[in-house]
């Protein structure tokens, strides 16, 4: 094994190049591998890992607790896997200093901290409820940033309709749902409970509603009828957030997919030429006395040692970059803890490559190996015509100069190696094509978005968060902002909550004034009209996809007693800024019991206008009004774009390595060429473009391939993420290929064959010619 080991080693110190690409290669490729893996594992059922790292229950159960004890409640464990409980619950109505956020009652549970065996809590901010007066929220950690300079920067305390007031001491996530709020067990009994709350987990099939029914019927065998009030599936909650994380998994998984693809077509490709370009030296190592298995063992050796290097930096740098991406992606969508790269994904990126490469290396180090001396000498170095031969000299007659035409013969020297350098370019094309329609798309989206929001939005300040709001009435505020320099449009909007029959959640209604139709919503409409009669409605396409509603459909609302019959009549892309998609627009009515903060006013601006002038000439005009920048767009579009165009870079600079390799084993193989081409004049400059024309012809190919492949990917992956999200998308959305785009995208592909080829041409190029003779 020494002189294995020290043939080895010194062919990795002879043949830099070589080892310096197969090291960087596999850094690359390990990289795009450990960051493709992670998000594949990632959209792999985000609930369920979550759900699973969580203990999340598979039903919450609600109990009479005047029908009920504790001790009947732990006794029912019938088919029960695990459970946590009982813990006493009640309903409160925030009033007063709670704020717009928390509208509506919230379940509050005592429970005496995060932890269990079931529903282990994500306190993602502040502590746990430990002392009497104090409360944990259940808020989705997206809602982080809400803490900075939103409305959750004044939240610290609620305050019920029978007075108590309870501090906020910390934030809270259950992937169960099992609750809005906790407090301490000695805290609850003062709240006057007016329930019980069981959490299980069952064993058995539990993979649909009726299963997990079934399951909760067995374990409450025996308990006195009527005392089981309420129970929640796990499915509802794992329902809606499929609709969120169905948005990212298909373009994450589409880009992961790619990067493997890549990963493998490079390494395959510099690993067996590195191998094949070496049969010379098998040569000389068999007329040495190496046998064929040492021979097989030093190739594979001096191959092995540099991918090992590159993939443990590879590794290291793809988790680094795979991290941030998972916690900025998912934990955002309200999935917990769980945004790290997983153990397996390490070991992964670890043996994977290095075990790619090995394989890969075989099959030619075999077939050096079974080589005699002789024979290995002279594949090494006799000199190689056929199909190469003949293309130049068919391009000869031409009138192309004679180093385009001998550079564009060079590709059909090697088919083989051709064909993986050219898969190459056309994965990195087509990546390339795909990440600038995505980002076009969602671009376009985002400016959808920001139109209809306008440039400023503007509401009274909120009582609750005690600040003073405007003394002036809604239509005077209309009349204040009209009047300010730069105003161009304004629409105004007011909201209110409906039930409504037939429907599980209210419904709720945005009825609109002023200019909100011309500022984006009508320009938006997918079906039908906007509204021209007071019983009309116009609902956001999202809106009808989750409620199963369509054009055409009428509803009843109610209202405190208050009845409306609407007919939707119209359909539009999104809804107003702060409703979200999930809000009908209605014809203004005047609406009793109207506070100032009801009142949303929309502000589109002249072209040019100073936004931030704006903003100060509006508090300026009325400190009671609160006003803010409306023409930010949304989270989704910097982390799409970003992401994006990181892979697309990092899959490019992959395949431009595979160029790289490609040009440099061409040179190798064609050193005797050079050297009789420059005998007889052919310049450095002319050795360049040679060199570079016969990359830049597979570039074009790859780029007239690869456009179709990345341009179908967004056709299909963009309408799935729009369906998971319940969105049906304009088409001038998707329109996003015009002929000077497609121009770039073939420009992409020469792009990057040149920037691969560029290195060992130029290396070429400044060869002499007694260098390159020297051994023949």
């Amino acid at each position: 094994m020494s002189a294995v080991w020290a043939a080895a080693r010194a062919a990795i110190r002879r043949r830099r190049l070589q080892t310096f690409v197969i090291a960087l290669v596999a850094l690359l490729c390990t990289a795009t591998v450990v960051v493709s893996l992670a998000l594949l594992d990632a959209t792999s059922a985000p609930f369920d890992r979550v759900f699973g790292q969580q203990r999340g229950a598979h039903a919450v159960a609600s109990f009479d607790s005047s029908l009920v004890g504790d001790a009947q409640l732990k006794s029912a464990t019938t088919g029960v896997e695990a459970s946590a409980g009982p813990f006493a619950q009640t309903t409160v109505l925030p009033v007063g200093g709670s704020g717009p956020l928390l509208e509506g009652p919230l379940t509050v549970v005592g429970r005496p901290g995060p932890d269990g065996d079931v529903d282990r809590l994500d306190l993602w901010r502040g502590r746990w409820a430990t002392a009497a007066g104090e409360i944990v929220l259940g808020w989705e950690p997206e809602a982080e940033g809400m803490f900075e300079a939103g409305p959750l920067a004044s939240l610290t305390s609620i305050t019920s309709t029978d007075g108590q007031t309870l501090r906020v001491v910390g934030w809270a996530h259950s992937v169960s749902g099992s609750a809005d709020g906790w407090v301490t067990p000695g805290q609850m009994a003062t709240m006057r409970p007016t329930g019980m709350q069981m959490l299980y987990r069952f064993s058995g099939d539990v993979s649909s509603r009726e299963a997990v029914t079934q399951r909760l019927a067995g374990a409450t065998t025996g308990l006195p009828g009527g005392a089981l009030v309420a129970a929640h599936p796990y499915q509802a909650l794992k329902e809606k957030a499929g609709e969120t994380a169905g948005v990212y998994l298909p373009f994450l998984g589409t880009f992961g997919v790619l990067g493997l693809l890549v990963a493998i077509i490079i390494v395959a490709n510099v690993v067996s030429g590195a191998v094949v370009s070496g049969f010379r030296h098998i040569g000389v190592l068999k007329s040495l006395g190496f046998t064929p298995r040492q021979v097989v063992a030093v190739y594979l050796t001096m191959v092995a040692a540099p991918a090992a290097a590159g993939a443990i930096l590879g590794t290291a740098i793809g988790v680094l970059g795979a991290g941030p991406l998972l916690a900025d992606t998912f934990r955002g969508l309200g999935y917990g803890q769980d945004t790290g790269v997983r153990p397996w994904v390490w070991l992964a990126g670890l043996l994977g490559v290095p075990a790619l490469v090995l394989l890969t290396a075989l099959l030619p180090a075999l077939r050096g190996g079974r080589l005699s001396a002789a024979e290995a000498i002279s594949a090494g170095s006799a000199q190689r015509r056929g199909r190469g031969l003949r293309v130049q000299r068919a391009l000869s007659g031409t009138r192309l100069p004679r180093a385009v035409s001998l550079g564009l013969g060079l590709p059909f020297a090697r088919p083989g190696r051709t064909a993986l350098t050219m898969a190459s370019l056309l994965l990195g094309v087509a990546t390339v094509t795909f990440a600038t329609g995505l980002s076009d798309t969602v671009l376009r989206v985002s400016a959808l978005g920001s139109e209809t929001g306008g440039d400023i939005g503007v509401r009274p300040m909120n009582p609750d968060f005690g600040k003073a709001p405007s003394t002036r009435t809604d239509r005077e505020v209309e009349a204040l902002l009209r009047g300010l320099p730069g105003t161009s449009r304004i629409g105004v909007a007011v909201g209110r909550s409906y039930a409504a029959p037939g429907q599980s959640e209210p419904i709720r209604v945005d009825f609109v004034r002023g200019d909100v139709a011309a500022m984006g919503h009508e320009r938006q409409l997918l079906e039908g009209h906007w509204m021209t009669g007071p019983d009309e409605v116009v609902a956001p396409v999202e809106m009808l996809n989750k409620r199963d509603l369509a054009v055409g459909d009428t509803l009843t609302l109610d209202r405190d007693g208050a009845r409306l019959t609407v007919t939707i009549v119209g359909s539009t892309l999104m809804g107003l800024p702060g409703s979200g998609d999930d809000a009908l627009f209605a014809p203004w009515r005047d609406l009793p019991g109207t506070i100032p903060n009801d009142y949303y006013y929309q502000v589109e601006l002249v072209d040019g206008t100073d936004i931030g002038g704006y903003l100060a000439a509006v508090s300026a005009a009325d400190p009671g009004l609160d006003p803010w920048d409306n023409s930010g767009g949304d989270e989704l579009t910097p982390i799409v774009a970003g992401f994006s165009t990181v892979l697309a870079l990092s899959l490019a600079a992959v395949a431009a390595l595979g160029v790289l390799n490609t040009v440099a084993l061409n040179v190798l193989d064609r050193r005797r060429d050079l050297g009789m081409l420059k005998s007889i004049g052919m310049t450095p400059r002319q050795v360049i473009a040679m060199l570079i024309t016969s990359m830049a012809a597979l570039g074009v190919v790859g780029g007239l391939l690869g456009i179709p492949l990345g341009m179908s990917a967004h056709r299909v992956v963009v309408p799935l993420a729009a369906d998971a999200a319940k969105v049906t998308l304009p088409v001038e959305v998707l329109r996003v290929w015009d002929p000077t785009t497609l121009g770039l995208m073939v420009t992409a592909g020469i792009l990057i064959a040149v920037l691969g080829a560029l290195l060992p041409a130029r290396s070429a190029a400044r060869l002499s010619i007694a260098r390159v003779l020297h051994n023949e």
